[in-house]
């Protein structure tokens, strides 16, 4: 069995605002994420894994510490990657696993909401769903016919996944958002218990949710000001739906999901 495990930050237990991504908190919030990301592969290997991949998947995807992650996985770090926070996917995966992964942007009692980037995305539509980061990166697992079988993060996050995913996937919220910058959450040693538990009955149970696959896609950006759009809109084929959002229409998700990634980048310059 192979799988990927694509960790963020913003689900993990105990993690509640970006300021524990600066410099004064960074190591804890560090150890918090690599011990999260153990306990995911301590589940799957229950489970009869045998080939173990993790995408470090938060900001600058240099965030786990590498001699701290247990040696039966390999990490994938740094960025960009073309695939992003699922680098390293392909057909040859029988599962992912999302782990401290949050809500869509937008999300009421989602800890940390946002899509990609909260300094410009105000919304993101893929053939006419709402989606966050839990919709765009399982639809690059399912272009290559691989399920997403387990997330993990906050409560939000959880209902978020399995209304997309399907009642088959297995979540576990490790705390319930009360507002976006604070949660009610559990204590991080339950937190990993529940996710290695969780992970092995994901990859053991027969029955597990189908891929998901957008084909053809029509992908719909909403961005917080006119001048981002424009920026966006500077992407060719793409087409203005209104002051803020821009359009993009293609066969293939991967090709568009690139585009979602250019506009994002573009938009960034008119923040």
């Amino acid at each position: 069995m192979k799988v990927l495990i694509s960790v963020d930050m913003e689900g993990v237990a105990g993690i509640v605002s970006w300021l524990q991504d600066e410099p004064e908190h960074r190591m804890i919030t560090r150890r918090l994420m690599t011990a999260e990301a153990n306990a995911a592969i301590e589940g799957a290997l229950a489970a009869g894994a045998k080939e173990i991949v993790v995408a470090d998947s938060h900001n600058t995807m240099i965030n786990l510490i590498p001699d701290e992650l247990r040696p039966e996985a390999r990490l994938i770090s740094g960025s960009a990657r073309p695939l992003s926070m699922v680098e390293g996917v392909d057909e040859t995966f029988d599962g992912v696993v999302f782990v401290g992964y949050h809500s869509a942007v937008g999300t009421p009692n989602g800890v940390l909401d946002h899509s990609y980037s909260s300094r410009t995305v105000a919304g993101v539509r893929v053939n006419g769903r709402r989606v966050g980061e839990i919709g765009i990166n399982a639809g690059i697992a399912g272009y290559f016919g691989v399920p997403v079988v387990c997330v993990t993060g906050d409560q939000a996050a959880a209902e978020e996944a399995r209304a997309l995913l399907g009642p088959e996937l297995v979540t576990v919220p490790v705390k319930r958002g009360i507002g976006r910058v604070a949660a009610d959450s559990l204590h991080p040693q339950e937190a990993r218990r529940r996710i290695a538990a969780g992970v092995r009955q994901a990859l053991e149970k027969e029955a597990k949710p189908a891929p998901l696959v957008f084909k053809p896609v029509e992908l719909e950006v909403r961005f917080h000001t006119t001048a981002m759009a424009d920026m966006a809109n500077l992407i060719p084929e793409s087409q203005r739906v209104d002051g803020t959002t821009v359009r993009f229409r293609h066969d293939d998700y991967i090709v568009a999901f690139k585009v979602f990634r250019a506009m994002v980048t573009l938009a960034y310059s008119a923040a």
